[in-house]
């Protein structure tokens, strides 16, 4: 049976595509540039041919050879280029011209500050040499309560090039939040700031960097930053005490010290919902190989362009936007909201101004955007050639509006990954053409495919996303698992030997991937499956809707609760009309089967401070789950809703129970 498919939603510039990055590769491995299917299907059956050409390409610059690409094909378990020895820093540095631009610190008042190529290697250098002197080396960690600002990049780049191992987290992270993500590390030294900007608010963490430093015993040091002006009080630290002016400002030779291909150069961390956060380790090696992959070729970036992607230090993004560095484009930092109140559209107005090329958000960004009546057109955004989007799934509806107000010559790249890889699974490239709503293929190198309940691959059904070949980024290992089992059982438990990530998609007969959300929190009524980010786009797509959440939720008889909870949009509220309109909507939208049993007004949706709907935690609630078994309140972005659902899920019981 043939299936029909709607055209391409954009189609990229012939003459664009054929001197893009990506076409160049193609052409150097002896494959069409315009065939990016082909390319796909070269890299991820001769994974060997591939990753090797990519070290080629873009000219890996190690220290000793390695002595084969891929050892060991196993999941876990795959040793890439074996043998080898560089350091991530080395490559970061290594491609950025002494008076061009590095690193663009940004922030949501419109103010701003370049950092030259030569002026970051200076610092690097310098806060290296302040950390050796500390007796910082390989293995050791050091860990960063920042905001994303270029002192996060320079803390980083300096504990790589000694082989010290990097994690940071963003510092609207209380202590206790932060605490549990840096205490598991042990760390030698603590890099801290005064503070960071939010929505016309300078927020003071001067109290909040003593509390965190007190309750890491191991440290050495603490380096404090001046970032928003606030004088550093003479109070009692744990540990010796040094200002970030005297760390940055020695004149030292930078030396980047060769560490082994899988050499942790970072640890990211899980969104901590329930228990500790997991704390995840990727290698040296095969991040710049990955980040070179992703940026390079499917981001198309080089000298002379610019990155302007709105993240916070504790999503993996920000580790991506860092990797920017690694093809001698420029990065820009942004500290704030990504929509202050005093000027909501400042990011594009910064894009226009900086001549950004690639420019990444979120869904919920582009779609607030368009509910609040921006006009991003207002500026001269020509220079942008891609806007990239991650973070759940990018509507269909969304892309008209990003084509009428950000231009019709846009690439506009939805994204899904994660912090697993610290990368991307699917994706566009400069000569892919884009279907709206779905991500137009699998990145290079990335075996994806959609596996039904037997573990048999599926095109044009709904499946569990799943990669069947190795990849470089994949974990080393999680931090404190020396056995491994937290990471066998957190990915390869479903079918051995493959990595099961917990999504359902549906890979299209055309090659693109449609995201359905999370499979633990897919809506199953009658057997018929859902993802909620159906439901999700059809109703968000509604002017009287700000934000909604739709639960699955198996009950102890043998039934199925499937309520939605909405957030009006300001000045609206919910009642049976809209209510009505809400079914309708649904019932032709997404699926007819589906439509919710309740409709109920609430005052918000939580959300990891990443932006992730949590959905699974509040499903758990509703069936009974104490909020102590489900969620750690200090991961959530408004703890106080926890409570509002407890509160929901318990008055439920009792009267069903009464009933």
């Amino acid at each position: 049976m043939s299936t029909s498919y709607p055209d391409p939603f954009f189609t990229p510039d012939p003459e664009t595509a054929a001197t893009s990055r990506i076409a160049d590769f193609a052409r150097y491995v002896g494959v069409d540039g315009t065939d990016y299917a082909a390319l796909h299907r070269w890299s991820v059956t001769d994974l060997e041919g591939f990753w090797g050409a990519v070290w080629e390409y873009f000219d890996i610059d190690a220290n000793t050879p390695y002595e084969q690409v891929l050892a060991e094909e196993t999941m876990p378990g795959g040793r890439w280029f074996p043998g080898a020895t560089l350091n991530y820093a080395h490559h970061a540095l290594r491609n950025i011209r002494d008076d061009a631009v590095a690193i663009l610190a940004l922030d949501e008042t419109g103010s701003g500050y370049e950092v030259t190529g030569a002026r970051l290697r200076a610092l690097v250098a310098s806060v290296a040499a302040t950390l050796r002197d500390l007796g910082v080396g390989k293995g050791d960690r050091v860990v960063g309560y920042l905001p994303n600002t270029p002192q996060a990049i320079v803390a980083f780049l300096a504990a790589a090039s000694l082989g010290a191992v990097w994690s940071v987290c963003g510092q609207d992270y209380a202590p206790k939040a932060a605490a549990d993500r840096f205490a598991q590390l042990e760390p030698a030294v603590l890099i801290a700031a005064d503070g960071y900007l939010f929505n016309g608010t300078t927020h003071d963490r001067r109290d909040a960097v003593l509390e965190l430093a007190r309750v890491l015993p191991t440290l050495k040091a603490t380096l404090l930053v001046d970032h928003v002006g606030l004088p550093w009080p003479s109070q009692a630290y744990p540990s010796l005490v040094i200002p970030w002016e005297d760390a940055s400002t020695r004149t030292e030779p930078l030396t980047c010290v060769p560490m082994p291909f899988d050499h942790p150069l970072w640890v990211v961390f899980s969104s901590g919902t329930t228990g500790l956060p997991k704390g995840i380790v990727h290698g040296h090696g095969g991040v710049v190989l990955e980040h070179l992959k992703t940026l390079g070729l499917h981001s198309d970036l080089g000298p002379g362009d610019r990155l302007l992607w709105y993240t916070t230090t504790h999503w993996m993004m920000w580790n991506l936007v860092a990797s920017t560095l690694l093809t001698g484009a420029t990065t820009c930092t942004y500290d704030g909201s990504p929509a202050p109140f005093a000027k909501l559209d400042v990011l594009w107005e910064l894009a226009a101004r900086h001549r950004v090329t690639v420019f990444g958000t979120s869904p919920q960004y582009l779609l607030g955007m368009a509910k609040f009546g921006i006009a991003p057109s207002a500026h001269d955004l020509s220079s942008i050639r891609v806007v990239g989007c991650t973070g759940s799934a990018l509507p269909a509806s969304a892309y008209p509006w990003v084509r009428e107000h950000v231009g019709d010559h846009v690439l506009l790249a939805s994204i899904s990954g994660g912090t697993d890889i610290v990368s991307g699974f699917a994706g566009s490239a400069p000569n892919t053409p884009v279907w709206a709503g779905e991500l137009s293929a699998p990145h290079l190198g990335v075996a994806l495919a959609a596996y039904d309940a037997e573990g048999f691959p599926v095109v044009d059904q709904v499946g569990e996303l799943v990669v069947t070949r190795p990849m470089p980024s994949m974990p080393l290992y999680f931090w404190n698992d020396p056995e491994g089992t937290r990471y066998r059982d957190a990915y390869f438990s479903s079918y051995p030997g493959v990595w099961r990530h917990g999504d359902w998609i549906t890979v299209t007969g055309h090659g693109s991937v449609i995201i359905h959300g999370r499979s633990d929190s897919t809506l199953n009524r009658n057997g018929v499956r859902l993802g909620s980010a159906d439901i999700h786009d059809v109703v968000e797509h509604l002017p009287e809707i700000a934000e909604a959440l739709v639960i699955g939720a198996e009950e102890p008889d043998g039934g199925y609760w499937m309520p939605l909870f909405v957030v009006p949009s300001a000045g609206v509220e919910l009642d049976d009309a809209l209510r009505d309109r809400i079914r309708d909507a649904i019932r032709t939208g997404a699926s007819p089967r589906h439509v919710p049993d309740e409709i109920l007004q609430v005052p918000g949706i939580p959300h990891t401070r990443t932006g992730k709907k949590l959905e699974v935690p509040i499903k758990r609630l509703l069936q009974g789950a104490a909020v102590e078994q489900v969620v750690n309140p200090a991961t959530v972005d408004d703890p106080d809703l926890i409570d509002h659902y407890a509160r929901l899920g318990e008055e439920r019981r009792k009267g069903r129970s009464s009933s």
